[in-house]
């Protein structure tokens, strides 16, 4: 009984330091941070990224001497970096590529008492911070085209320790999404992305975002799970996709949209129609199902580029599949990139959702009192720059929103 008792007490010791730390961390960085300056003045890609990490970790040491004596007992200063997304379309793109591997650089070089380790299953347990950062068009601001925010947050009191900004001034940057990006079939936006995307922006001293910190040990599987299919291993990511995919929190868009790309590419078309039946079905359960439908310029009718448009009739069929055992409604609403006048883009956007919706009656007739068209022109454009290539192809999206049905 006593050694027992002398462990619990053991142990109670260091949670009672971390709820302190936390505490004391959280007020003195919230009383600091309201006193910053404003971020300086746009510049170029390079030094903006280096002001954005510097400014991060300049934060964490401006903590009162015995706070990080204290810490440094208790932590070996590990930090993972969850990669960056663009902030409006919550994907990876080449240049938040470019920005992550800058941001382990400079961190390398100038901040040695912080490790930077892997995101990955083996480290996410062992890491006392993540550092997560969102690259943001800024279309209001005179002279910076782009934002970067980045946030530093300990892992066990989910508190931001540290979150900088900083405006870059390039007007081009590589904004076209990385391999598993560019492939998914649907906008894998979801409630995690948006609390990932939340938290890059929240100020130090304020929780990050409680979804986002839970889904964290997941995230790591999924990450693998993308670096193995871009880097061609389409056996492992399968193996690890299908891992995510049986986590708790794993019934996730992103990793649906994994198997799926997997399975396709392994030749087993039966396997990848389901899983598109069970993205399907999560969408329509979250209202949130996006599906990158690409049309001919200026048309209703598909590319007839066998390679992007061969898979949309199983698509569509497993779309009126699981729209037809829900017992709402829904709108199908068609979006177009930024070329050409709007009224053109708004009668067009119509015209495609009314042609999606005939096709869905199709594989399921009971849908055609279920159904209703909308369009949306460039109104809600994602990524915004009329570029008709990979990079906007959200922009061209079909969405799928369940909606009451009419009397």
């Amino acid at each position: 009984m006593t050694t027992t008792h002398t462990n619990t007490a053991n142990t109670a010791v260091p949670r009672t330091l971390w709820r302190v730390l936390a505490l004391c961390t959280a007020a003195l960085l919230a009383a600091a941070c309201a006193h910053r300056p404003a971020p300086s003045s746009a510049m170029p890609f390079d030094q903006a990224v280096t002001q954005a990490v510097d400014d991060l970790m300049v934060q964490t040491q401006k903590l009162p001497a015995f706070l990080a004596k204290v810490e440094s007992t208790l932590t070996q200063r590990r930090i993972v970096i969850d990669p960056l997304l663009e902030g409006a379309s919550g994907q990876q793109t080449e240049v938040t590529r470019v920005a992550e591997q800058r941001i382990v650089q400079r961190m390398q070089a100038q901040f040695k008492q912080f490790t930077v380790t892997p995101f990955n299953a083996n480290e996410i347990g062992n890491a006392q911070y993540v550092l997560n950062g969102t690259l943001v068009r800024d279309k209001d601001a005179s002279g910076a085209p782009y934002r970067l925010n980045l946030a530093m947050t300990e892992i066990k009191s989910g508190m931001v320790i540290a979150q900088s900004v900083a405006r870059i001034s390039d007007a081009s940057l590589d904004t076209r999404p990385t391999a598993f990006f560019r492939d998914s079939p649907v906008n894998g936006k979801d409630r995690g992305v948006e609390g990932y995307i939340r938290t890059a922006e929240t100020p130090a001293g304020q929780a990050a975002d409680a979804l986002y910190l839970e889904r964290l040990p997941t995230a790591t599987v999924l990450q693998e799970a993308t670096a193995a299919y871009e880097a061609g291993r389409m056996s492992e990511a399968l193996s690890r996709y299908e891992a995510a995919s049986k986590r708790a929190d794993g019934q996730q868009l992103r990793i649906y949209s994994g198997l799926y790309l997997t399975q396709s590419q392994l030749g087993r078309t039966a396997d990848a129609e389901r899983t598109f039946g069970t993205l399907a079905r999560l969408g329509l359960e979250s209202n949130n199902l996006s599906v990158k439908f690409l049309f001919k310029p200026g048309s209703t009718d598909f590319l007839a580029d066998p390679k992007i448009s061969a898979a949309y009739p199983m698509w569509l069929r497993q779309i009126a599949r699981q729209a037809a055992q829900i017992e709402s409604c829904v709108v199908v609403t068609g979006h177009t990139s930024r070329t050409g006048s709007e009224a053109v883009n708004e009668r067009l956007s119509l015209q495609r959702a009314t042609s999606v919706k005939a096709r869905l009656v199709g594989e399921a007739p009971p849908l055609s009192k279920k159904l209703r068209e909308a369009g949306m022109g460039f109104r809600e454009n994602i990524v915004g720059t009329g570029a008709d290539d990979a990079s906007d192809a959200l922009d061209r999206r079909v969405e799928f929103k369940v909606a009451t049905c009419e009397a």
